[in-house]
Formats: structure tokens, C-alpha cells, sequence
């Protein structure tokens, strides 16, 4: 399946709105089947393309995230941090008619910079009809005030590629050119089988629908387990992109996923090469340091995501204990050149 089939497959939320009992994103056989992207004009210098400025854009998430979350590593990664600003939305989907997300972390419970309490208002000022859910990541023109691109599968390589004249100096490369046709090709398989693999499982609505999505999710895990016992990172000794997106569903996996998603095989920490891979990532610059336990809890634990008719506060689990996170992982003998660097510069 290519990026572009990908389409037909996305965006974070939850299983069924809460202005009907049956969600266009559940299929006949019971099966999870993500929205379509709402706005996915690439940056670049072309015609049609959303221009490449500093200070004009504003990217939304919400720590909780997994998509979001890997547009604000590579922010962070690449420093773009200094020319493109970051709004957060609370992990605690708010109740309203409709799904959305809320500022209500930010004083007077707005987006200082966009003014916005709810992240569909800035949907609706790009397309006053839309109807999809709102989601993050979303990268806002503050200029035009109104959302411009939502396409989280291709975001991350946008930073990549378009955004490189505002990379800090001595970035490294997440995305080499002669690697790209394999990267992508391994995304695909993360992206379907792990990363929307542990939604198919906590969404499905028939018992074969999650097995059948469990089993896929527990092969490809057990296949990059084997992968990952050979090398320190995906494609060798530094960080892709493909990493990063990796990353932020196993960074979830145990807090999260595991129980409030019946991934419940085997836990990430379970899983040697896993589990060291995913501490040496999270001990990264920009990996951990975004990394929120307490707001990806309360997101998957206490908030709407699965049930909306939930009305009352379910247990917000104490753990994990976060010291286990920054234990020594020993990932660097697995090294097979002398490159210094965890992430390969350009």
C-alpha cells in the first residue's frame, strides 16, 4: 500500500461520533477504517504549494497524540522549532455534540496566538462546510488564520525536505535521499500494521475484526524485534524517520495500548530488542523531552476516546515508574562504523 492509498486510512479519534451511533470509519465486518486527510497541499516553492516562511505557521497537537506527536520531534530534531510555533490542546477530549479537541490548557481557555477554543473553529475558517472530525497535527497559516495542511502522513517529510533552509546547522538528515524509496516502504508497513495496527485492535467492534488486526500487529512487532536485534536503529547506525514514527506508538504501548486497547500479547518491555530501542530513542534530544506519560494516560485512560457515552472518571493508572526509561539500554554495540552521531547529518 502506497502513501497515497494511505489516505483512505486516517487520522486520530475515536470510534464513532457522538452525533451517531454508527460511524462512517467502522466497516461492515466490524473493522476500524480511518477518515480521509482534509488538506494535504504540500509546502514547497511551487505554484499551489504553501510557501516556506518563518514565524507564519503554527502547528497544533496534542501531547496525547501518537501522529502529532512525531511532527514535534522532528520540529524539535531539525530546529524548526525556532520558525514554526506550537499550540497544545488538552488530552481531554471535552464534551460536546460533536468530537474536537480543546485549549484548555492555555489561560482563558484559548490559543493565545490563534484565539481559538475549540481546534474545529480553525477548520471551519479553512472550509466552512467541513464535517470530518478536527484533527492533529494541523499546521495553521496565521496569516490567512486557517488550517492548511492536516496530512500527517507526509508532514514529518515535508520538515524534511521543503522546510531544510530553516534546519538548524549541523542537522541531521531523518530522510536521505538514496534511502527514501525504502523508507517509505517500510512507513507503509508501520504506519498499517503498528501505528494504526493498535487502533484497529482497540476499535474494532467484531471479535474477528481484532483478531485479526491483533495477529498482524504481534507478527509485525515480532518481525522488527528480529530486525532490531541485528542494528541499533531501522536502517543502521542512525535515526530515520522512520524511527520516529516507530517510536511514538512504542512509547505508548505499555502506558496505553496494552490494556485500554487489548494489545495485551506481550508488553513492550517484554520484547528485548523493542524495548532497548525504544529507551535509546526516548533518551534522544527530542524524543523523550516530548514525550507527556502523564497526558497520553488521561487521554487513553479517562477521556472519550473509546466510549463517549463514558460519564464518569474511570482510574488513571499510577505507573509507569518513568526511571525505568532512562536505564541503560547498551544499543550503541550494536554500531557498525565509527559514526559518532545518533542521527546522521547531512
Amino acid at each position: 500500500m502506497t502513501q497515497d492509498t494511505q489516505q483512505d486510512t486516517c487520522l486520530i479519534g475515536e470510534a464513532a461520533t457522538r452525533t451517531s451511533k454508527t460511524s462512517t470509519e467502522i466497516t461492515a465486518d466490524g473493522s476500524f477504517n480511518r477518515q480521509i486527510n482534509a488538506f494535504t497541499t504540500p509546502f514547497g516553492n511551487n505554484p499551489g504549494e504553501l510557501p516556506i516562511e518563518a514565524g507564519r505557521y503554527r502547528l497544533l497537537w496534542s501531547a496525547a497524540c501518537p501522529w502529532a506527536h512525531r511532527s514535534v520531534i522532528v520540529r524539535r530534531v531539525l530546529g524548526l522549532d525556532h520558525v514554526i510555533s506550537l499550540g497544545t490542546a488538552s488530552p481531554m477530549r471535552p464534551r460536546l455534540p460533536h468530537v474536537d479537541w480543546e485549549f484548555s490548557l492555555d489561560e482563558k481557555g484559548v490559543d493565545p496566538v490563534l484565539g481559538i477554543r475549540y481546534m474545529s473553529e480553525i477548520y471551519k475558517k479553512a472550509d466552512p462546510d467541513y464535517l470530518g472530525r478536527p484533527t492533529v497535527p494541523v499546521m495553521v497559516d496565521t496569516k490567512l488564520q486557517k488550517a492548511v495542511n492536516n496530512d500527517y502522513l507526509k508532514l514529518t517529510n515535508h520538515f524534511e525536505t521543503a522546510w531544510a533552509p530553516f534546519h538548524k546547522e549541523h542537522a541531521p538528515d531523518l530522510y536521505p535521499e538514496r534511502l527514501r524509496q525504502e523508507i517509505d516502504k517500510l512507513n507503509n508497513l508501520i504506519f498499517n500494521e503498528v501505528n494504526n495496527g493498535v487502533y484497529k485492535c482497540g476499535f474494532a467492534k467484531s471479535q474477528e475484526a481484532y483478531e485479526e488486526a491483533y495477529d498482524t500487529l504481534f507478527n509485525r512487532l515480532d518481525e522488527l524485534e528480529i530486525r532490531l536485534s541485528k542494528q541499533r536503529f531501522l536502517f543502521g547506525d542512525f535515526i530515520t524517520d522512520s524511527d520516529v514514527r516507530l517510536f511514538t506508538t512504542l512509547v505508548r504501548f505499555d502506558a496505553a495500548y496494552f490494556s485500554a486497547f487489548n494489545t495485551n500479547r506481550n508488553l513492550i518491555r517484554e520484547f528485548p530488542s523493542l524495548w532497548g530501542y525504544a529507551r535509546d530513542l526516548y533518551q534522544t534530544p527530542g524524543f523523550g523531552d516530548t514525550t507527556d506519560f502523564d497526558a497520553i494516560k488521561r487521554h487513553y485512560h479517562l477521556s472519550i476516546t473509546i466510549s463517549p457515552e463514558k460519564t464518569e472518571p474511570t482510574i488513571l493508572p499510577k505507573g509507569p515508574n518513568l526511571a525505568i526509561w532512562n536505564t541503560p539500554h547498551h544499543r550503541e554495540q550494536l554500531n557498525k562504523s565509527d559514526e559518532k552521531f545518533l542521527i546522521q547529518k547531512k
